[in-house]
């Protein structure tokens, strides 16, 4: 592997790129700005519309529109004067989410504890300030979380965002937090003051909480996980009416759950050998935990793994080559 290569896998990203350096050619991260406004493919968008979105000046996107739709990302629709999701991007998705084993497994286990508890519980992965709904369980009683898969959330404001940032890289951490101040310093003072607890309660004890960040009616508890796939940290997250869930509550009962889902799921993802997306999936059992309530803390060996492969100690997330 190369010096790039190597520099590129540090956590997902570099923190000289988070901070505008090195060689980020900037076309092509606006371009991705402008595909990140369609968070729906039904979502149709003007280019003032874009530009608001995105805080990209008028002109710039609609260079970078015209441009994605001669590539068949974006779809111009005439009569609406919009734009909407283009099959290109349909298919490019559309190839990658195939084969969908593993997430059935993963999905599985998440509405297994979201009727436990009850609430909502996710497995989500960063794009840049948010996060992303790959697959959800809910609870048929769960009012006021509707997230599904492909849902988006800020990492600011959500116990899940708050795990992510805790468990990246200090440096990458940082970069990531610093940019967020320039793009979105409302939201960032979210975030900045509880950065270094959400860091030592992590290492502590492996999990973050967040009471009545995103809304006053929810608290959300989040585990987050490395992932070799992506070489980036992803998390498994819940929330849950506060009304039923106060903080102490959520320590008491729901952390453990969470905990032991989180290594179920990550031993599921270790074991995938890259292959999330792909319909090379064997078929294995899912992993059964063989302790009870046990607060599993980034030190302890995953005894999750039991009768899957070989035990090992789990990675930590204190790891400062960002790898659990």
């Amino acid at each position: 592997m190369g010096r790039r290569s190597e520099r590129l896998s540090k956590q997902g990203m570099l923190a000289s790129d988070l901070t505008g350096e090195g060689d980020v050619i900037q076309v092509v991260s606006r371009a991705f700005d402008v595909l990140r406004c369609f968070e729906s493919h039904e979502a149709r968008l003007g280019n003032l519309e874009i530009s608001s979105r995105c805080g990209l000046p008028r002109s710039t996107v609609s260079r970078l529109t015209h441009t994605l739709t001669r590539m068949g990302q974006l779809v111009y629709l005439p009569r609406d004067q919009k734009y909407r999701i283009g099959p290109s991007a349909v298919a490019m998705s559309t190839s990658m989410m195939r084969g969908l084993q593993l997430r059935n497994l993963i999905r599985s286990r998440l509405q297994d504890v979201a009727e436990q508890l009850p609430g909502t519980v996710g497995f989500v992965i960063p794009d840049r300030f948010n996060l992303v709904y790959l697959e959800v369980g809910r609870a048929a009683n769960a009012l006021g979380l509707s997230s599904t898969s492909g849902s988006r959330i800020a990492m600011v404001s959500t116990a899940a965002g708050h795990a992510y940032t805790a468990a990246l890289d200090p440096e990458v951490g940082d970069a990531l937090l610093a940019e967020m101040e320039r793009e979105i310093p409302e939201g960032a003072k979210l975030l900045r003051p509880r950065l270094e607890a959400n860091r030592r309660f992590l290492r502590e004890h492996g999990y973050v909480v967040a009471c009545g960040l995103w809304s006053p009616h929810i608290n959300g508890l989040a585990v987050p996980l490395w992932s070799p796939q992506y070489q980036t940290f992803v998390v498994v997250t819940i929330g849950l009416l506060a009304a039923m869930y106060d903080e102490k509550r959520l320590h008491k009962e729901v952390a453990p759950k969470l905990l032991e889902l989180s290594a179920a799921i990550g031993s599921m993802i270790d074991g995938a050998d890259g292959e999330l997306f792909s319909d090379r999936v064997e078929r294995k059992p899912l992993p059964v935990a063989n302790h009870k309530n046990k607060m599993i803390r980034t030190e302890d060996t995953n005894e999750l793994e039991a009768g899957t492969r070989r035990p090992r100690p789990a990675r930590s997330v204190r790891a400062r080559d960002g790898r659990r």
